[in-house]
């Protein structure tokens, strides 16, 4: 759509985007704030006074440079329709950074005869490291990431972020959704007229909008939304301007006393998967029409990430996933300026108890499930017809990963793997194989899924299109992966599957994709040339 002019900074379209963006980094916030003080046991000085203030830099930083990038597309094009590149806290690395890095780290120290305050110095420090280390890879994969992007097919690179959308997100939110079904399902409604039936509301009221006030009212009405009294002036005592702060001192603590090595085997697979997950929503927004360069994008994202551990927040940033939904709901420059000073402004004051008891993750659910459909939706759109057998195969790890997700969560609300339960441990293959469920599939799946989907999809790709050679040098990769324990490796702590980066201990796996290999370089000897031939 041609331009008049200089693009503008906002439209109306932007003020939906704003709801969305800004529900899910909400999300992002009251997670840190749950887990830094429940489960690490952070002072809410510690928390509201470094790492949510840290967190507000990096955010802020990285939506101002994506806002500036889009209006440089649309000036350089003179198109009206560019859409920023949506960003924010890594869920992934958020829970893996608690509870593989923290966590560990925290109860090292209280084994080594720290007190409880000390302890938790000394896990937060671990995770400014973990931070560190991770930005150091996310800057590092800017080199190289282009030509990765250009030699992996469209369908390896967008099914992969189908596979997180259809589960982590659209079927999350649809759990919630139905279980709240008189918010979940009359929001949903409002969201699809609005986006799908690309209605516009009288009074130039956005959809969003309406479909996050009317959810705030029914789940107050409704009793879905509540607070006591002890509840809201907890809240409020967070209420506070806090200016962030450097923390070289700290993260220097962190780095010397060996965190960075000790918690390497969690940053490394971390850091690639950030990368390589930003690389696919980079592809996703040209797929969706909006063409950024990959290398300042990238760095971009790991100068963020390094922006968060030097103000004190422990959790890397990134590109988000949802760039066509976004663009979709009319969202252009202006929504991630927005989203950008709505996280800077919740962080610095304290407000974000407040503001959840205020207005409940309920009431914006439905336009996050929203989202999730779209990313699904464009993965079969925007690549080839012919690779539609691709995308789906590059589905599968996801929603096998969650679904593996969810049986742990089961296991764990059963007495399972939490203290005083049963841990879990290799037996719980055995027992789990007596319900004719394979956990071993399951727990190997789930490492480094989004590696399995992308190199699956490229494969069948390949193979769709009689390039079998090009497939084989797919399944070495996996292979290769496999071997180093980034794919498929899994140990057992009592209350978790995580990755094994032991060499060699996946090598059935590693064994599987290289027997894969070898055939399918054998496949135009040892066949017969049909229609289309060998490739």
């Amino acid at each position: 759509m041609a331009s008049q002019g200089a693009p503008s900074w906002f439209v109306r379209g932007d003020i939906d985007g704003f709801f969305g963006l800004a529900i899910d980094n909400l999300v992002q916030l009251l997670v840190i704030v749950a887990l830094c003080t429940g489960v690490l046991g952070f002072s809410r000085e510690l928390v509201f006074g470094h790492v949510l203030p840290g967190a507000a830099v990096s955010v802020l930083f990285g939506n101002l440079f994506y806002a500036w990038q889009a209006r440089r597309l649309a000036r350089r094009t003179g198109r009206d329709d560019v859409a920023a590149l949506p960003y924010g806290i890594n869920t992934v690395s958020l829970f893996a950074y608690v509870f593989l890095v923290m966590l560990p780290a925290k109860l090292a120290a209280q084994a080594a005869g720290l007190d409880p305050q000390a302890a938790a110095l000394a896990a937060w420090r671990a995770g400014l490291a973990a931070c560190f280390g991770s930005a150091l890879i996310e800057c590092g994969g800017a080199l190289g990431a282009e030509w990765v992007r250009r030699h992996t097919p469209r369908a390896a690179l967008l099914s992969a972020l189908a596979g997180i959308a259809v589960s982590f997100i659209a079927l999350a939110f649809l759990f919630k959704s139905f279980g709240s079904p008189v918010v979940g399902i009359v929001t949903l409604g409002i969201v699809l007229v609005s986006y799908y039936g690309r209605v516009r509301f009288k009074f130039g009221i956005p959809g969003g909008f309406i479909a996050v006030l009317v959810g705030t009212v029914l789940a107050w009405t409704t009793g879905l939304a509540h607070g006591d009294a002890a509840t809201w002036a907890a809240a409020r005592d967070s209420v506070g301007f806090k200016l962030p702060v450097p923390v070289i001192a700290d993260l220097w603590a962190g780095i010397s006393g060996g965190d960075l090595l000790t918690y390497l085997s969690v940053i490394i697979p971390m850091g690639l998967v950030n990368v390589v997950g930003a690389l696919q929503n980079i592809e996703s927004a040209e797929a969706a029409g909006d063409s950024y360069q990959t290398a300042p994008s990238l760095l971009m994202n790991g100068l963020g990430t390094l922006a968060a551990a030097t103000f004190g927040s422990c959790f890397p940033t990134t590109i988000y996933i949802g760039h066509p939904g976004w663009k979709a709901m009319g969202a252009r420059i202006g929504y991630s300026i927005l989203g950008g000073g709505f996280v800077t402004a919740i962080c610095l004051t304290g407000s974000v108890a407040v503001i959840s008891l205020a207005v409940p993750i309920e009431a914006g659910m439905a336009i996050v499930l929203w989202i999730g459909i779209v990313i699904v939706a464009q993965a079969f759109e925007a690549t080839p017809g012919r690779h539609a057998a691709a995308v789906a195969v590059g589905l599968l790890p996801g929603i096998a990963s969650w679904g593996t997700f969810m049986m742990k969560q089961g296991l764990r609300a059963g007495g399972v793997g939490v203290p005083g339960g049963k841990p879990f441990g290799p037996e719980l293959e055995a027992h789990l194989s007596s319900f004719d469920i394979s956990g071993r599939g399951a727990f190997s799946l789930e490492q480094g899924f989004i590696f399995t989907s992308m190199i699956l999809a490229a494969m069948t790709a390949e193979i769709i299109d009689r390039r079998f050679y090009r497939a084989a040098l797919w399944s070495l990769t996996a292979a290769a992966l496999a071997y180093l324990g980034i794919i498929h490796a899994y140990a057992w702590t009592p209350g978790d599957s995580v990755v094994n980066l032991t060499p060699g201990f996946a090598w059935e796996w590693a064994l599987a994709y290289a027997m894969l290999a070898a055939f399918l370089a054998a496949v135009p000897w040892i066949s017969t040339e049909t229609e289309g031939g060998h490739g």
